[in-house]
């Protein structure tokens, strides 16, 4: 069950996707975007970390609820790239807390992040387009190819490699790696003096620099 906590005493707001597979049905989407509401309203120094909690993070979109001939796909993955869209240009800082397995559109919130530390003992970074024969929409291709190098973006895309931890850091796609009970500590820490910068300012900055991410996420798939 995902939660989202804020400690008074803290900057730091923690978005818990949950103990499961956490894949990105309708509810989960709702649910995502209500917690993002909340950070959005709040007025004090925040920044926003995202976790889950178990063996996951997140294997993306529920292939089983959701087969690519049905004709809600279109608008359910529609949803889920309108939620790359504001995770990327959430007006206050974000680090992703990569506790597991981290697959597919699941991947794909992480890289949404500013920052990921991963796990060093337990957890694959994969985007297995490539061997589950479903094509990347244009608005994925581009979030990609935003955050990593040309390099690392098309491995990662057409290789359908499972990175562990040190090979996720090598390749540039997650920041740093730790022991799991560093996780959440190292996570904070990359943000958590980050959190009093001026939100206004900020957004703007992310709009500017993501502008055709932006565009290419919430436009027609293709």
């Amino acid at each position: 069950m995902m939660s989202i906590t804020f400690n008074s005493t803290s900057s730091v707001w923690m978005l818990d996707l949950g103990e499961n597979e956490n894949r990105f049905t309708p509810r989960f989407l709702t649910e995502v975007d209500q917690a993002l509401d909340l950070i959005s309203n709040s007025s004090e120094p925040a920044a926003l970390m995202i976790t889950a909690t178990g063996k996951f993070f997140s294997n993306g979109l529920d292939l089983e609820l959701l087969q690519p001939s049905a004709g809600e796909w279109d608008s359910h993955v529609s949803a889920v790239q309108s939620m790359f869209a504001r995770v990327l240009t959430l007006p206050v800082p974000t680090v992703c807390a990569i506790n597991g397995h981290c697959f597919a559109a699941g991947a794909m919130l992480a890289l949404a992040c500013d920052y990921r530390v991963m796990r060093t003992n337990q957890g694959f970074f994969c985007i297995p387009a490539i061997d589950l024969k479903i094509p990347l929409t244009h608005g994925m291709t581009s979030l990609i190819n935003a955050k990593l190098t040309p390099r690392a973006a098309l491995d990662l895309m057409t290789t359908g490699w499972r990175y562990d931890a040190p090979a996720a850091r090598e390749a540039g796609i997650v920041d740093a790696i730790c022991d799991a009970e560093d996780l959440l500590h190292v996570a904070r820490g990359m943000v958590v003096d980050l959190a009093d910068k001026d939100r206004q300012t900020l957004g703007k900055i992310k709009s500017t620099v993501y502008a055709r991410v932006v565009t290419d996420l919430v436009g027609p798939l293709s």
